[in-house]
């Protein structure tokens, strides 16, 4: 029986949460820039996540979720700015933050484990 790939599903879901925040903010706050920014840096983590599980090598793997990693904190940095700038209620700043910090925190642990071996 296979082992549920954590970051893989948490990545996904995370960027499916992120295009329903950016259709909101889109249409009912009409803030493009920032939103795009978001949609762009937070559905890439998973992109990247997903890139990885046929990495050709194991620096292969560790460099597309060091990039993982990179988008994972450009998007931390939008969602605080979003925030910051009142786009954000308390509980979507809370549930993003949350999530995305949860991410970061993974991507740090494979990368480090990976390293490792």
């Amino acid at each position: 029986m296979l082992k549920e790939n954590i970051i893989k599903s948490k990545s996904f879901l995370f960027s499916v949460k992120v295009v329903t925040l950016y259709k909101l903010l889109v249409s009912e706050k009409k803030e493009f820039v920032m939103s795009k920014q978001l949609l762009r840096s937070g559905t890439a983590i998973g992109a990247l996540v997903r890139e990885s599980e046929h990495a050709e090598s194991r620096q292969d793997f560790i460099h597309k979720l060091s990039i993982g990693l990179k988008e994972a904190n450009e998007t931390e940095y939008w969602i605080d700015l979003l925030n910051a700038s009142d786009f954000l209620d308390h509980d979507q700043y809370q549930n993003f933050k949350k999530d995305i910090q949860e991410i970061l925190r993974l991507l740090v642990s494979i990368i480090k484990t990976s390293k490792q071996k």
